[in-house]
């Protein structure tokens, strides 16, 4: 549960972040800053999981993975339910469910080759 929170929330800040620092420069670079700030954050979240040795170093790369792959399903959500407030406040908890994803698949992968 802490690292599906971990995921949900360093994805939807490095987001939020990045769409604030992008908002500088336009409304284009809004919607760009906040892809590309939760595209770096997210596996960020990953990184930091395995620091607080949350998961096993060999779970990183997938998890990271995952995470990533869960921000754009969660960015795509986002941007396509901006009319309301449900879409784009739930969104983010695509990018921790991608992430355990990520991490479940690399143990099944695992436990295939070990066999």
């Amino acid at each position: 549960m802490r690292l599906f929170l971990l995921l949900v929330i360093v994805g939807g800040f490095g987001g939020l972040a990045g769409s604030i620092v992008g908002a500088a420069f336009g409304p284009t670079a809004l919607f760009a800053g906040g892809f590309l700030g939760g595209l770096i954050a997210s596996p960020c979240a990953a990184l930091l999981a395995a620091r607080f040795r949350w998961i096993e170093s060999a779970d990183v790369k997938r998890t990271a993975l995952g995470a990533a792959l869960g921000f754009v399903a969660a960015a795509t959500v986002a941007v396509n339910t901006l009319s309301s407030p449900v879409g784009p406040l739930l969104s983010p908890l695509l990018v921790g469910a991608g992430g355990l994803a990520g991490r479940h698949l690399h143990g099944r992968a695992t436990m295939r080759r070990g066999s």
